[in-house]
């Protein structure tokens, strides 16, 4: 699988991997939750950038969505276009497999979802209302240059959705202890894919917060322990209320929604001239008027009594 400047695609074993009893629960939780955050955005562009497993945006409403992956990241897969019959809608696509509503549809000639780098979007800037990264911040490598080129191209208040391993879970510590066993000999690989570096919530929320985006809604999902069998899976199903009530913050994995704020400007050098010319512009001529017609007065007054006071004289 070619590795790309800003990505590793879908990244070396998660394809297999998503297709195991952990990946497919994964998967299912992940869909209906970003399916519930996606639904009431409302744009004209969207786009999601990697794991095309997923379909982000089978529940979003906008009239021209795109999947982006990096070249060669593909490979394996069912071909994706328009093939699927016109009684089908997306929201009937099961998690997992490559949704036939990307294509990019605002091309209807187009049979196959759009390939590029991460780091050089071919999109202009402010022209996307709603870019979903579905593990691309992990498998990227540069995250932070992947996040500022999603917020060069989302227009002001458009809205990012990512997920993310959390690696304070039982999933993360498993992980954790994997590739420190592999590093000392041992034989137990890592439970998640060895490809990509997990972000912690807090750490993203702080780079999020450095690109005046706001996060809006967030939590956490998959509290059962890493297993590999689906029967130990189903087991542990009791958890998922459990974790939810009890231990929110150790979920497997996180789902965060983000708008991006533009402060305003308010320009005030205009009013203050103003105020400055109004303060020194001279007396109005009125009072000036009022001022000589006054002293007129008094001048004839004193002449009057002058002239009285010579002829009694």
């Amino acid at each position: 699988m070619a590795q790309t400047s800003s990505s590793i695609g879908s990244g070396p074993g998660l394809t297999e991997w998503l297709t195991s009893p952990p990946g497919r629960y994964l998967l299912e939780w992940e869909q209906a939750r970003i399916d519930a955050h996606v639904a009431d955005v409302f744009g004209f562009h969207a786009l999601q950038l990697g794991l095309p497993q997923l379909d982000a945006l089978r529940a979003n409403r906008m009239p021209h969505r795109w999947l982006a992956c990096a070249p060669g990241s593909l490979e394996g897969l069912a071909p994706t276009g328009l093939e699927g019959g016109a009684d089908e809608g997306p929201a009937s696509q099961p998690p997992g497999e490559v949704s036939s509503q990307f294509g990019p549809l605002a091309s209807p000639g187009s049979v196959g979802p759009l390939q590029c780098d991460f780091d050089a979007l071919p999109f202009p800037n402010h022209s996307l209302d709603l870019v979903v990264l579905p593990h691309t911040l992990e498998l990227a490598v540069d995250a932070h240059h992947t996040l500022r080129e999603v917020d060069r191209v989302l227009v002001p208040e458009g809205r990012v959705v990512i997920l993310g391993f959390n690696p304070h879970s039982l999933w993360g510590l498993r992980q954790w202890g994997g590739r420190w066993g592999r590093r000392f000999g041992g034989s137990k690989a890592p439970f998640l894919p060895p490809a990509g570096e997990l972000i912690a919530l807090r750490r993203l929320r702080d780079w999020l917060r450095l690109l005046s985006f706001e996060v809006e809604r967030g939590g956490f999902g998959c509290y059962r322990p890493p297993l590999a069998s689906k029967p130990w899976l189903d087991r542990f199903g009791w958890m998922e209320k459990a974790g939810d009530r009890w231990w929110p913050m150790f979920g497997a994995v996180y789902a965060v929604s983000a708008v991006k704020r533009v402060r305003g400007m308010r320009v005030i050098a205009a009013a203050a001239s103003k105020r400055t010319r109004k303060a020194r512009s001279p007396a109005p001529a009125v009072a000036s008027h009022t001022h000589r017609a006054g002293g007129d007065a008094s001048a004839r007054w004193i002449e009057r009594w002058r002239r009285l006071a010579e002829e009694q004289a």
